[in-house]
């Protein structure tokens, strides 16, 4: 993929973009989720690939896209954020904590969504 932001051009992804930008905004302070569990909650488990992309897209903007990691708690956004330590600033700043090998802990921080009563999307 040369350009995620070519993928907006798609009116079926502006709308899955849009879907997830929704549930971005949703995710508590000091919590974090990861691309697969935004992609199960808006069911289409196998998009967390596209989940990425669309914040991609969004970086620079509102939308709190610094709380979304890997599912390992990796920060593979980090150099969407014009400098590769932004994005851990920003979730130290939100209380989240690492663990040695700089991952986030996800058993303290982690946002489930499907334990979560349902959201509007």
């Amino acid at each position: 993929m040369k350009n995620p932001q070519d993928l907006r051009r798609f009116p079926i992804n502006e709308n899955f973009f849009e879907q997830v930008y929704n549930l971005v905004r949703q995710i508590p302070f000091g919590k974090v989720s990861t691309y697969g569990s935004i992609a199960k909650a808006l069911g289409s488990a196998s998009s967390s690939r596209m989940v990425g992309y669309a914040l991609t897209c969004a970086a620079g903007t509102e939308i709190p896209c610094h709380r979304v990691v890997n599912r390992f708690g990796a920060l593979t956004g980090r150099l969407h954020f014009g400098s590769p330590n932004l994005m851990r600033q920003l979730l130290e700043a939100e209380g989240i904590g690492f663990k040695p090998d700089g991952t986030v802990d996800m058993e303290k921080h982690f946002h489930d969504f499907q334990k979560t009563e349902k959201l509007p999307r």
